[in-house]
Order: C-alpha cells, then structure tokens, then sequence
C-alpha cells in the first residue's frame, strides 16, 4: 500500500511539475501577433486602440524556439518589423521587456540578423549589455554556427557591435564600415529605401534566394561599401514584399560567405530544395574579379585571394553551369558587383592591369536565366553615399518600390524595371561622380 502511494505521489508530483512547465493558454499566437507578423500594422494599430495588450505575451516558436513564450514586442522584432515596434513602445512597453527565457527584443533582433531593426531599437534606447551578455551566453554554449546563418551568435554579436559603435576587437573603435560624411556615421544614413514597400505578393513556398553581402574580407582587401547592409535589406523586399518564405532565404554576410560556402549554397542547397516551375533570385554585393590568364569573371567570395582568383574564386561560369540544372521557371540573378579590376567593387592581382570584360558576349545563358548587373566590363559599381547603399541596389530596390514591376505572384517585370534603373544609374555615375556606370540586362539570346 505505501509503495502504490509512493508511486501515485510521485505521478502527482510529476504533473505538476510538467503543468508549471507550460505556458499559459494565452501563450498563443494572438489577433495582435498576427497582424505584426503579416506587416498588417493598420490592424496592429486598430488592435491597440481598441484594448488589445500592447504587454501581452505570445507564443513566437515560429520564429524559433528560443521564444516560445515572450511579449509581443520580441516577436515584432523576430520579424524586424519597425512600425509595430514603435506602436507598442508608444503605448508604454518597457523595450528591454524579457522572454521566458531571457530575450529581450534587441538580442532577438541581433539573432535574426535584422540590422535595420536592431538599430531602431538602440535609438530608442535598448539596453545593448543586457543583449551582448545574452548571446555572449549562448556563443559560448554553442560556438559551432549552425548551417543557417541567422541562428550563429558569434555573427549576432558581430551586428550588435557594427551598430553600437564598436567592434569585436575593441569597444572603442568605430565599426569598420563607417566612413562619415558631414560628421554624420553612415551607418546610420536613412534613405527612402530603407522602409519596405507597401506591395505584398502572395506566398510563394516555391521561391527561393541566395543574397551574398560581402564587405570586409580576410585577405584585407578595400572594403565593398555597404555590401553588407545592402544584403540585408534586399533579403528584407524579398521576404517582406515579394512573398518569399524565410526559411526559403539564405543571407551569406562576410566570413558566412566563404568559397566553401557559395559552393555548398549553389551547388548542394539550391538543388535539394529547388522544386519544378520554382523561382529563384540571387544577389551579390561585393568585390568582383577577372582572371587576366583566361579572361574570366570571378565573385571574390570572404576568403578570395585575386593573386590566386581561379583556386579562391568562385566564377560566374560555375555558378551559372550550377544554376541552369535546376528545374526552375525562372532564375533572376542581381551582381552590384564589377570585374574589370579597374576599382570600385573590383580588385586585381597586384602588378596586373585592368581588363575590358566582355560579359555578354562571353555568357550563353540558359533559358530560364536573367542577368542584371552594375555595369558594363570596363567600368565600376560605385556607392551613393548619401544614401548609404550602392548605387546600383538604391535604384533596384527603389524601382521595386516605387515602379509597380512586381507582379502579383512575386515575379519582376526585369524589362520594366531595368528601363526605370538604367538611365537613373548613368545620371548619378555622370552627375555626382563623373563617372560612366551602365547596368546592363542580359537575357538568352533568342529572347533578345
């Protein structure tokens, strides 16, 4: 008898245990964490007027499991989703406000790799210790970065240090991108740009993209000015406007973008998830290369070595022989990026001379594929400072925006859009930098 007692008590035990263990029935994805989740902040701004909890908390596990169990806040920056954030923060939310387990909404922000979002939030306040101590916890408990970029804490530190100011190697140097101009760090240049479009395309779990941001790289070569940020923000229209899942977006930033990495992305990932009649966008901002023994073009992955392009590269051939295997409808490849070696997003192996690269003339692409590029083969892809992109992406992306050339399932009309980018490209190049810069479209040739 003492021993079926024994055991019953422990059964009892036992679920209470288990019940403290779950969260409360309102630990659910709520009307509020819907709205911030879909970008609908009408509605989220609706919801709050009429009494919905600006503190309440949710369940986010479907942006990770780290934050099953949060205020709603943490979940708006999980989606770097800015306007919702300021709306909660307006009605009181404390913005260092903790998930079960110890997130605060910079950290989560940081995690997610939303840059533009974890800005805002310092701007407004958020406590930058409690964040970095956070994840200096979880970097030291997993110091392994996982296969996707966006879940490697050491990369979250690195983000949360560019935009406090600081770096990982002393916290009183400035972050190593942030040239300054009229005083002002452009790190933190607002640009008509940086908020997405108001166009939302349907869901599209058959879209797929690979966005490459590289910046500073191993081998000290000039940095590619705002690679990085330009990366993030156009993984932000493609997830955020175009309809493309998350999961379905892989961000290669810096040092995630090594050789091994593009190889494994183009040539592993691509392929194991591509499904029939797919779509697929890529975009490069970085350092572009020729090879002057054969003539051709190369992406300087992180651990590019001009010197030694054809062993460290990762050349346009390659990509594009790995990109017409796959069984998409469509493939749209954006390079802000140039290959001459004659300055701007291009380097060459010291003591060679610039090469004129003849890209469309050396590309027999294949049906499926467009090509949209900075510029023609002997000139650069310059950066426009005053709005802290390049020049090529600021008008990519505003023509996105601004241009109605997205159709209704995702796709872009790329004739309509490369006559709106072309000439606005060539004015600035000319206007402001004396320059010639000409995007150029390149398509199959019985399409042309």
């Amino acid at each position: 008898m003492k021993k079926e007692l024994c055991i019953t008590s422990f059964i009892l035990f036992l679920c209470i245990l288990l019940a403290g263990c779950i969260p409360p029935k309102h630990a659910k994805m709520t009307p509020l964490g819907q709205a911030i989740a879909r970008q609908d902040n009408r509605l989220v701004q609706d919801l709050l007027n009429k009494g919905a909890d600006a503190n309440e908390m949710v369940d986010c596990a479907g942006l990770s499991d780290l934050v099953f169990y949060s205020p709603v806040l943490i979940c708006a920056a999980g989606y770097g989703n800015n306007d919702a954030i300021k709306l909660l923060l307006d009605k009181g939310v404390d913005i260092n406000a903790k998930s079960s387990g110890g997130w605060t909404a910079l950290s989560f922000a940081a995690y997610r790799g939303k840059s533009k979002t974890a800005q805002f939030l310092m701007e407004r306040g958020a406590d930058f210790h409690i964040a970095k101590a956070l994840l200096e916890s979880y970097a030291a408990k997993y110091p392994n970065p996982s296969n996707f970029p966006h879940v490697d804490y050491k990369l979250a530190l690195k983000l949360l240090d560019n935009y406090s100011g600081k770096t990982e190697q002393t916290l009183a140097a400035p972050a190593p991108s942030a040239k300054t101009k009229d005083g002002i760090s452009t790190s933190f240049i607002k640009s008509d740009i940086d908020e997405l479009p108001q166009i939302k395309a349907k869901p599209n779990n058959n879209a797929h993209a690979i966005v490459i941001g590289i910046e500073q790289y191993r081998q000290k070569l000039p940095p590619a000015e705002y690679a990085r940020q330009d990366a993030q923000l156009v993984a932000d229209y493609l997830i955020g406007a175009m309809g493309y899942s998350e999961e379905n977006v892989v961000m290669l930033i810096n040092d995630h973008a090594s050789n091994v990495d593009l190889a494994k992305y183009f040539e592993k990932w691509l392929p194991n998830n591509v499904e029939k009649d797919g779509t697929i966008f890529i975009y490069y901002s970085g350092h572009g290369a020729p090879d002057p023994k054969t003539g051709g073009a190369y992406l300087v992955p992180y651990d590019g070595d001009p010197s030694f392009i054809s062993e460290t590269g990762y050349s346009l051939k390659r990509m594009y022989d790995a990109l017409e295997k796959l069984p998409a409808k469509e493939i749209i490849v954006a390079l802000d990026s140039c290959f001459s070696g004659a300055g701007g997003r291009s380097v060459i192996a010291k003591g060679m001379r610039p090469l004129v690269m003849n890209l469309q003339g050396s590309l027999s692409l294949s049906r499926n594929i467009t090509v949209l590029s900075a510029s023609s083969g002997d000139q650069i892809s310059a950066t426009y400072d005053e709005k802290g992109h390049g020049l090529f992406t600021y008008f990519l992306l505003k023509g996105i925006k601004n241009e109605d050339v997205i159709k209704p399932d995702g796709s872009i009309r790329m004739d309509d859009l490369y006559r709106y980018l072309k000439p606005q490209v060539e004015r600035i190049a000319r206007k402001q930098y004396n320059n010639e810069q000409t995007p150029q479209l390149m398509v199959p040739k019985k399409d042309r």
